[in-house]
């Protein structure tokens, strides 16, 4: 999780490129146009792209409809990334077409996590007041 939150600052070109395949993924995957066998395409959602300075290789954050069997869906995405890869080359018009890496999306567990901790730190203000 530290790798996916470091203060590095991501150029302009990084960001813009990265939006693209994302948004591209997203109507890829939305479509069923890569023809993964085993999973339900339209049931995943690209949360975020990182991409490399040299924009070689992308790191693509996925998380299945309901956070459910997130490991196996990066499982499979992985092992058919050359069907996405292809689908998607037949989508863009860049120099160099990145290499997918696909990644699960724990941000939201972590969120819900932090928002937890919130919710019960409150509780025991109001209980500390309530006693005082």
């Amino acid at each position: 999780m530290n790798d996916r939150n470091s203060q590095r600052a991501f150029s302009q070109r990084q960001l813009r490129v990265g939006e693209l395949v994302k948004q591209n993924l997203g109507e890829l995957f939305l479509r069923n146009e890569a023809k993964i066998p085993n999973i339900n395409s339209k049931l995943v959602t690209v949360t975020e792209v990182r991409m490399t300075p040299d924009l070689k290789t992308a790191r693509v954050y996925v998380i299945p409809l309901g956070g459910v069997e997130t490991k196996e869906t990066v499982k499979i995405l992985t092992e058919y990334a050359h069907l996405v890869r292809k689908a998607l080359s037949k989508r863009l018009d860049i120099k160099f077409l990145p290499k997918l890496t696909f990644v699960e999306d724990n941000s939201f567990e972590y969120a819900e996590k932090i928002e937890k901790i919130i919710r019960n730190n409150k509780n025991y203000e109001k209980e500390k007041k309530r006693y005082n």
